[in-house]
């Protein structure tokens, strides 16, 4: 029997649990050891979903006792339409937890919130090899067809 998927607002308590699930993300896409975030970052971005002035939210999804994964998400104003969109920033799902709910119910938890608050579009990234997450993307949204450039200054 599957334990219950909670997903729920994060909390202050919940920073050590986070911050393991955080490390494991940034790990997940090569940010680790010599290019590991620096701790002020982490810090910051902890600081930041408890600060009523800023866009950036975060959820945590909970299973028998413990988190077994997040999404950051934040609400920005867009060019092309009045409303503002909810960019899904971070989603991670716990190794052992994949395939079984968690980034499904994070997604759609994540898209409830953005209707409550009158956005009109959710949207997130995701890199190229991440295949086996791009099943379930593929299931919840439409690819847009646009390629990220970035450039470092």
């Amino acid at each position: 029997m599957t334990n219950p998927v909670i997903v729920r607002a994060v909390v202050a308590q919940d920073f050590d649990a986070w911050s393991q699930l955080w490390d494991a993300y940034n790990a997940f896409y090569g940010r680790e050891g010599p290019t590991a975030l620096p701790h002020e970052i982490t810090r910051t971005t902890w600081s930041r979903f408890f600060d009523a002035y800023e866009p950036v939210h975060a959820l945590v999804a909970e299973s028998a006792g413990r988190l077994v994964g997040l999404a950051h998400y934040l609400f920005h104003r867009s060019t092309t339409q009045i409303a503002p969109s909810c960019y899904l920033q971070d989603l991670f799902t716990a190794e052992a937890e994949r395939g079984s709910g968690v980034g499904r119910s994070l997604i759609e938890a994540v898209v409830e919130r953005a209707a409550s608050a009158g956005v009109a579009r959710v949207y997130w990234q995701t890199h190229e090899t991440n295949t086996v997450a791009m099943q379930l993307y593929d299931k919840l949204a439409e690819r847009s067809g646009f390629v990220v450039y970035r450039k470092l200054i």
